[in-house]
């Protein structure tokens, strides 16, 4: 699909959804929707469906939650097309308190990368003075950096710049690029 073939995309997440956020991805230009999601609030085990266009008429990924709430929880990704599960993204549970780090899992749930945030120092101001500090993570699969997610400065509506152009021998499947996205929006939000 065209839509997972992109090097760069920005996202953006609703401001203010009083029941569930909206998530939209775009192409760098910000003018073509490539991915949206509706999220449902209240929900205890998180089940995210990534549809094409606002319309949700076409579904192309579910992110689904392996348990209900767990600090160190697997999030599986689905392809709906082929009902393949392409891979997994587990949070680093205690880790993640002070900085923001996830494991990437192959379908045979083998570690094959990772995605952190910047710094040590940035991630505690963050936490625990200010939100006007823009968030930045770095993907890594074999070790290689395959893309980074850079934070806008907007305190009031969350936005990515996300660039997956360093992975030129495309080690990152896209469509775990995408969910890497859009967990870390719904995710890490929350912190906020």
């Amino acid at each position: 699909m065209q839509q997972f073939t992109f090097n760069k995309y920005f996202a953006k997440k609703s401001f203010l959804k009083l029941f569930g956020g909206e998530i939209r991805i775009y192409n760098e230009n910000k003018n073509n929707l490539l991915f949206f999601v509706k999220q449902k609030a209240f929900k205890l085990k998180e089940d995210i469906t990534v549809y094409a266009d606002e319309t949700k008429t076409k579904e192309l990924l579910k992110i689904k939650a392996r348990s209900v709430i767990d600090f160190s929880a697997i999030y599986d990704v689905v392809d709906v097309s082929s009902n393949e599960r392409i891979g997994s993204l587990r949070r680093k549970g205690f880790k993640s308190i002070l900085k923001d780090s996830w494991e990437i899992l192959d379908p045979r749930d083998q570690v094959i990368g990772s995605i952190d945030e910047d710094s040590m120092l940035k991630a505690m101001l963050r936490r625990f003075l200010t939100n006007l500090i823009p968030q930045t993570f770095f993907i890594t699969v074999n070790k290689n950096q395959v893309g980074v997610l850079k934070q806008t400065f907007n305190p009031f509506v969350p936005q990515f710049n996300i660039d997956f152009s360093a992975d030129t021998a495309k080690i990152l499947d896209r469509r775990m690029g995408i969910a890497i996205v859009i967990l870390l929006q719904i995710i890490e939000g929350r912190q906020e």
